[in-house]
């Protein structure tokens, strides 16, 4: 190998492991913005059916919030398996919300089609905010959030959950 191959080779291999650096970095959920968890356990949002849904309601149990949206492939997709955990742990006083980061009448329309058992709010797209609020600061979908009995955040996860996330979720401690 001669000495310009040497040197573009460790130029590629540089830039590569930046590259994966910053993908990693971007996709890790960052700090809590100061007071945004108290500021989240006061808010309320329209359930599709109009009725208000309190998240104060929720505190001190054990909750995933799931941030989705009808155009987000990867949201869709992991939709069955969070309802499914729902319908398992729910008699464990697991809770699960979703909120929409989308249009009322989609989410609307796609839940005619998909009905959920937990409840979702519609949180529109001013919702975002409150993903980056809590560490998501690219605002990427789906994010996932899940609070102890506490009201403390135990787990994020900024991409499409799995079921090994949901079994280690549910450990107890």
């Amino acid at each position: 190998m001669n000495r310009r191959q040497f040197l573009v080779g460790g130029v590629a291999a540089t830039a590569g492991l930046a590259g994966a650096g910053l993908a990693w970095w971007r996709f890790q959920p960052h700090a809590v913005v100061d007071g945004a968890l108290d500021a989240f356990w006061a808010q309320q949002w329209d359930a599709p059916d109009g009725a208000p849904l309190q998240m104060a309601a929720f505190r001190g149990q054990p909750l995933l919030l799931n941030f989705w949206a009808t155009w987000c492939p990867p949201c869709v997709e992991e939709l069955p398996m969070l309802n499914t955990f729902y319908r398992e742990r729910r008699a464990q006083g697991w809770n699960v919300v979703g909120l929409a980061i989308d249009q009322p009448s989609a989410v609307r329309q796609f839940l005619q089609r998909l009905p959920l058992d937990f409840p979702v709010g519609l949180a529109g797209f001013g919702g975002t905010e409150l993903t980056k609020q809590l560490g998501n600061t690219n605002g990427g979908l789906p994010f996932t959030v899940v609070f102890d009995r506490k009201g403390s955040i135990a787990h994020r996860k900024i991409g499409q959950v799995k079921p090994e996330d949901l079994v280690a979720w549910a450990q107890p401690g």
